[in-house]
């Protein structure tokens, strides 16, 4: 009995991709139109303090040695990171860099320019703040303390990487609120919402390189857990990715 219910949910698990693919296929009628601004849905946070985050400024480095050099890197020294290191790569992953027709562009583009996706972190190296789960606010230049704390123990939870999240002492947590695209796009937003994740994955991968740090995308985490500990309810907010940062062991 149990056998065939785990045959049946395997095979089903087996069509979801090709399904999900076949399903946000467009076609000349499900093309939507031009966006209405106001129709947009926001997000809001309770903040326990908020930083103004000193401007950004990356290392000189050219594109060229910092895609030549990128890796994967997953040993991190507990070394912390200055509040201005911090600045830099939150920037480089998804801050504002200019402004056309009244809208605030990013560094990483978006569909629409309806920027999806959220910028979470855990601190547990940082200068000048406290351990803690905060998010980053681009239009502001600034970061919103949610949770304080260093959760070691969560993340160790986090994936069977686990060991190697809890050793960074930078955890970036690229976060999406897929209704802020899908209320234009339908279904095709998620798949617009991944391919900016991946955008400001590289981004972060860039910037780290520019500072020679140790940082690797985690893909393969434990969704409701680790949506859980930010109150993500994993449907229309999720987590998409993991980036452990740290400086590297020379």
């Amino acid at each position: 009995m149990w056998g065939f219910v785990f045959f049946l949910m395997f095979s089903l698990s087996q069509r979801i991709g090709p399904e999900f693919h076949f399903l946000t296929s467009y076609t000349p009628s499900r093309y939507l139109g031009p966006i209405v601004w106001n129709r947009r849905p926001e997000v809001s946070w309770k903040f326990k303090k908020v930083y103004k985050l000193p401007p950004a400024k990356l290392p000189e480095i050219s594109l060229g040695e910092a895609l030549e050099k990128r890796r994967s890197r997953r040993r991190f020294y507990r070394s912390r990171i200055t509040l201005e290191e911090l600045s830099g790569i939150l920037w480089a992953a998804d801050g504002i860099s200019g402004k056309k027709e009244g809208i605030e562009l990013r560094t990483s583009p978006s569909a629409g320019a309806l920027y999806p996706i959220y910028i979470y972190f855990i601190a547990d190296g940082v200068e000048n703040i406290e351990r803690g789960l905060y998010v980053y606010l681009p239009e502001k230049n600034s970061i919103g303390l949610l949770k304080e704390g260093n959760f070691r123990k969560e993340r160790l939870r986090f994936s069977p990487q686990g060991d190697m999240i809890a050793e960074a002492p930078l955890v970036i947590l690229v976060v999406s609120f897929f209704d802020r695209v899908t209320w234009k796009y339908l279904d095709r937003g998620y798949r617009y919402a991944y391919i900016e994740a991946g955008n400001i994955s590289q981004n972060i991968y860039l910037a780290c390189e520019a500072y020679k740090f140790s940082t690797v995308v985690v893909g393969a985490f434990y969704d409701t857990y680790v949506n859980g500990l930010l109150d993500l309810n994993g449907k229309e907010e999720a987590v998409i990715l993991i980036h452990p940062v740290g400086r590297r062991p020379e």
